[in-house]
């Protein structure tokens, strides 16, 4: 099959590079691609909010299969308008890309379905004085997040009233420009963070192996949130008694509940998983594949992607396309702009990817990077390279992505070395 993947960042790389590896993908067409990708796949030359384009292209290159990386395009209907010309793609609705486009909208769904996660209160922005007196009558720590989309940075932990009061009127004040326009307040839960990935037609589900994300910018889980500064995965927090809680008390209702609602979920369910006493609650839905999730999840995986995800756009599972058990561990490292997730330089000169990259076991992914005008690769991103290490112990993956790191290098070059301790702990 010929597939177009819509995307350029880490993640897309990945899937770029599994779905070219896929037995049944004849040609990978990205948009907008990215200088790792140029290797593995041809550019698509097409404007991805364009959605006419899309499908003249799709149609003019008899396009089997559109996979929609990031949370944007789905969220602007991407899908309903490949679906409406007839396009397969992989990728939920606008309206159920509503469970990340609008984290009120995901709560009161959870509410609905009587999903576990934390207790809450929306308030817009014309309601700010019953959201500081809630704020105030709350216990502390409490979490406020903007309703929208913000990059995976709109979620603020605040440890007491002065500062959740600040971090509100910076949300309603403008900091997350429309995705503020309405804050979701809800208790701090208490546990071990995971990631679950749930390939769904609609109807049925498959789950891949569960991941461990690392979102504060700095070791010991320091600093403010980033789009996620690592990732590892089989995740040893997710035993099977998690695994199968998550399934029949979260993945099911979602779906199930999705469908009652006339908009079934088609696509990759990115469930994020507070886990406290082997008991998991939800912390937040995305509706697409996870990053740097992707980056470790994928290298584990065992499966046709292409086929697998082919199978679920067509309303179709094929359950067959995939193996429930991991190839061994993976271990993903995001290399950063100095500033990430603040304001930081672009056009730094990186050297040692090809380097790094030329172990069998080692993948070094690009996420925010372009050629010069002299044909050097250059930063341009806050999360610059995803470098992943594979092996048959979470140690070893660990240990020969680290190494990779070290041969790359650019000034501010920002990491944190501790990566998949919690995992080695366990």
């Amino acid at each position: 099959m010929n597939v177009l993947l819509i995307g350029g960042g880490g993640r897309e790389h990945a899937l770029a590079h599994y779905l070219s590896d896929s037995p049944s993908v004849r040609i990978v067409f990205c948009a907008p691609g990215n200088p790792g990708m140029e290797l593995i796949a041809e550019d698509a030359e097409i404007d991805i909010s364009d959605h006419k384009s899309i499908i003249e292209f799709c149609q003019e290159n008899e396009i089997h299969l559109v996979v929609v990386g990031p949370e944007a395009p789905l969220a602007a209907g991407i899908a309903d308008s490949l679906n409406g010309a007839g396009i397969a793609v992989f990728g939920p609705s606008a309206k159920a890309a509503q469970l990340e486009s609008s984290k009120g909208f995901a709560k009161d769904f959870m509410a609905r379905h009587k999903i576990p996660t934390a207790k809450y209160r929306t308030f817009d922005n014309t309601e700010i004085d019953a959201a500081r007196k809630y704020i105030s009558d709350h216990k502390f720590p409490v979490v406020l997040k903007a309703d929208g989309l913000a990059a995976g940075k709109g979620v603020v932990i605040c440890n007491n009233e002065e500062e959740a009061h600040s971090v509100l009127n910076e949300i309603f004040g403008g900091k997350f420009g429309d995705a503020g326009s309405t804050v979701v307040v809800e208790e701090f839960m208490k546990g071990e963070e995971a990631s679950l990935f749930a390939i769904s037609d609609g109807k049925e589900f498959v789950v891949l192996s569960p991941s461990q994300d690392h979102k504060a910018a700095f070791d010991g889980d320091k600093g403010p949130n980033t789009g996620g500064m690592g990732a590892y995965a089989p995740a040893p927090i997710v035993t099977d008694a998690v695994l199968a809680a998550a399934k029949e008390e979260i993945i099911e209702p979602v779906i199930r509940g999705m469908a009652e609602e006339g908009m079934p979920f088609v696509g990759c369910l990115y469930v994020g998983l507070m886990i406290k006493k082997n008991k998991p609650r939800v912390v937040e839905f995305n509706v697409r594949f996870g990053d740097p999730e992707t980056q470790a999840v994928l290298t584990v995986l065992r499966a046709d992607l292409a086929r697998l995800l082919a199978s679920a756009a067509r309303g179709e599972l094929d359950k067959r396309s995939m193996s429930t058990e991991p190839d061994g561990f993976a271990c993903t490292v995001v290399l950063a702009s100095e500033g990430y997730p603040g304001s930081y330089k672009k056009g730094v000169k990186i050297s040692g990817v090809v380097e790094a990259d030329v172990d069998k076991d080692v993948r070094v992914y690009h996420a925010g990077t372009v050629y010069g005008d002299d044909g050097e690769l250059l930063t341009n991103g806050g999360r610059v390279l995803a470098v992943t290490g594979h092996g048959w112990s979470l140690e070893k993956a660990r240990e020969r992505a680290y190494k990779a790191v070290d041969k790359i290098s650019f000034e501010g070059k920002m990491y944190r070395t501790d990566i998949a301790n919690k995992g080695l702990k366990k």
